[in-house]
């Protein structure tokens, strides 16, 4: 019988693999089991005289409800009293579609305000010139 490689599989820097596999594998990562934020997936490979090689993959896990704000971004530089429309909202169970809450309201961006203004003043020019 042909000797195979195989992988020994980490999550973050836990010296306890979650799995050692001979390859080729199909495997699932159960990420409800992690926190929320940034993880690695580190898998280490042996070859059957026993070299090894490393690959370091990293992921975010997302499995809480997602956040979304409206009136602040990453890093912005703020003072006084900023408005803000925050919602939040998850999958639920994943076996039924839940409608309520999972649209996110904004208001209106600058650049449709611009659109609209532009479109007024053309249709208030039209309209005068037509009439004239």
């Amino acid at each position: 019988m042909e000797a195979k490689s195989k992988v020994i599989i980490f999550v973050d820097e836990n010296i306890v693999p979650i799995g050692e596999f001979e390859t080729p594998i199909n495997f699932d990562l159960d990420t409800r089991k992690l926190e929320d934020g940034q993880h690695h997936l580190r898998i280490v490979s042996k070859d059957p005289i026993g070299k090894e090689g490393i690959r370091i993959i990293p992921f975010t896990v997302r499995n809480g409800p997602a956040v979304a704000i409206e009136g602040l971004k990453d890093n912005e530089v703020v003072d006084g009293v900023l408005p803000l429309m925050i919602n939040a909202y998850g999958k639920g169970n994943q076996k039924s579609f839940l409608i309520d809450g999972v649209e996110t309201p904004k208001s209106i961006p600058e650049w449709m305000w611009a659109l609209i203004l532009i479109f007024s003043g053309w249709a208030a020019f039209y309209i005068i010139t037509s009439l004239g």
